[in-house]
């Protein structure tokens, strides 16, 4: 039966990792039901699912990607306008001005700032990159067709202004007040996949008017752990292999960092009407994307210190539900923490049967569900492989 959402839950163990750092470099941690609980950040696992390059990765879906970045018009449209034989200064002003008039006040604000020579230089501040180059005031989310339009405008404003930067912001003013750009931003609006396939899934916000918002169509909520926080001070050395040689007992560095385990529950609801209507209508393409997805969340792995800990882990449970009834996560199965002594997994486990069934008994079961997962002595319904369920979810997305 065809389905409005499609909700993946999954319980995953880590052990000895530090799988995402706050600004103090421990682990990121969340308060709930009265214990504190490890956390993975929503931004975390959606960066780890993007940039994924494996087998079933969603870069292999056949769709125009998305760029999030701060400098994306000055690799996008600089640079190729620069190799066009445009000069530096012009190039940048050409897109400088685009950048102000799709984006609103805070991009406006920036190039006044820059022109008038008061912003700070990042240079005075230590290495980074040339303050001379276009950059936005906040990560933008654009699509490379769009990028690729907006290279074309300001190739042709150039070319109007003879190639004088004096003349550039009234040939630019003039060209996007007139029709043939208000048809063709018209289809860059949401829909069309020109904002990029991450765009579609992950959602888009911008500030200015021209450029569209893109609701996300596939929410991610943080991962924590089923049961009280595990943490432990690694303390550590590097040895100097040199100085050893020579008899010395002295270490090249000391230090201690934060270690934790523990048995997360991730939750993640696919809107499958907002999906298909972000990918242009297209169901089958939708249905890539689920099928992807689902054998993806099991199995790609989010980690800092991946030198030192190898956090690399697949789930031991997932679960997926396909239905219309607004979705709801499985998270407060473990509002008590789930007991450490004893088998923490057949504890989680129990704890999310019990949750699911009382659940199913007030509200009654409005979800088709079918699992796949390790030693759950058939707790849940529809057993199968991760392959068979990715399958099975495609299906409900297509229908």
């Amino acid at each position: 039966m065809p389905c409005k959402f499609l909700q993946i839950h999954s319980l995953t163990s880590f052990a000895a990792s530090l799988l995402n750092r706050d600004d103090a470099g421990f682990a990121k941690r969340m308060p709930f039901g009265g214990a504190v609980r490890t956390r993975i950040s929503s931004q975390c696992l959606k960066r780890h699912w993007r940039m994924y390059d494996g087998e079933n990765a969603l870069r292999s879906i056949n769709a125009p990607e998305s760029i999030r970045s701060r400098e994306s018009f000055e690799r996008y449209v600089v640079e190729p306008l620069v190799a066009d034989g445009v000069s530096v200064d012009v190039a940048r002003a050409a897109t400088e001005k685009i950048v102000s008039k799709l984006l609103g006040s805070e991009a406006k604000k920036e190039r006044i700032e820059r022109k008038a020579g008061k912003k700070k230089n990042v240079e005075d501040t230590g290495p980074g990159p040339s303050d001379d180059k276009v950059r936005t005031p906040q990560v933008t989310v654009l699509g490379r067709p769009e990028l690729d339009y907006l290279c074309q405008l300001a190739r042709e404003a150039v070319r109007e202004a003879g190639g004088k930067a004096e003349r550039i912001d009234v040939v630019i003013d003039t060209k996007m007040k007139s029709e043939k750009f208000r048809k063709n931003i018209q289809a860059l609006k949401p829909g069309s996949l020109e904002a990029g396939l991450g765009a579609a899934l992950f959602g888009r916000m911008v500030t200015g008017d021209i450029l569209a918002r893109t609701d996300a169509s596939i929410h991610v909520a943080h991962a924590i752990t089923v049961h009280s926080q595990m943490t432990e001070s690694d303390y550590f050395s590097a040895i100097d292999d040199l100085v050893r040689e020579e008899g010395q007992q002295e270490s090249g560095h000391i230090n201690a960092s934060e270690l934790t385990s523990g048995l997360f529950y991730g939750y993640v609801v696919v809107d499958v009407n907002g999906l298909v209507a972000n990918l242009g209508g297209d169901s089958q393409l939708a249905g890539d994307v689920v099928q992807k997805l689902v054998r993806m969340i099991p199995t790609v792995s989010p980690g800092a210190k991946r030198g030192s800990t190898a956090p690399y882990a697949y789930s031991h449970l997932l679960l997926v539900e396909s239905g219309n009834a607004q979705p709801r996560t499985f998270q407060n199965a473990f509002l008590d923490a789930v007991r450490t002594n004893g088998s923490v997994i057949d504890n989680a486990y129990d704890a999310l049967a019990e949750h699911i069934a009382e659940l199913d008994a007030m509200y009654g079961k409005a979800q088709e569900r079918a699992h796949s997962g390790l030693r759950t002595r058939n707790r849940f319904e529809g057993a199968m492989t991760v392959a068979e369920l990715a399958d099975w979810s495609r299906q409900r997305v297509v229908a």
